[in-house]
């Protein structure tokens, strides 16, 4: 599953598809891959609020600019996600990423709602105050 980025033939438009990945083959992935990026698109304040674990934060709207330094392996695996499905930061920097010659670039669509909702961990002060019952 996944999306197209531009159509072939637009002038300026880089055409590509980047695939999404379900929070059980992340979940998986996370588990045996050292070298898996996970990117937390969204501003830092979320980001600070709770976090996947081992994710890095890059707001959507800093991709073009940080990408380069955090991630200079255009040929690296990374995994973007921002909130939940309705929230379009994810898609946004995953189009970013392609364009800018990532090759393999993948979009938790789920994001950290649905992380969170199964339960897995997250990261993040917040987070742990919650699940020991304190708020």
């Amino acid at each position: 599953m996944g999306y197209t980025l531009g159509a072939p033939g637009d002038p300026g438009v880089r055409s590509a598809v980047v695939e999404t990945i379900s929070r059980e083959e992340l979940e998986e992935k996370l588990d045996r891959e050292k070298d898996l990026v996970l990117v937390d698109v969204l501003a830092e304040m979320y980001y600070r609020h709770s976090h996947l674990p081992g994710a890095i934060n890059v707001p959507a709207n800093a991709i073009r600019d940080r990408a380069p330094e955090l991630v200079p392996d255009k040929d690296a695996e990374i995994v973007v996600y921002c909130m939940d499905p309705p929230c379009e930061a994810s898609e946004r920097a995953a189009r970013e990423l392609a364009a800018m010659g990532y090759a393999n670039v993948r979009d938790f669509v789920g994001g950290k709602k649905d992380w969170i909702g199964a339960g897995l961990p997250a990261a993040d002060r917040y987070y742990e105050r919650r699940r020991e019952g304190k708020r």
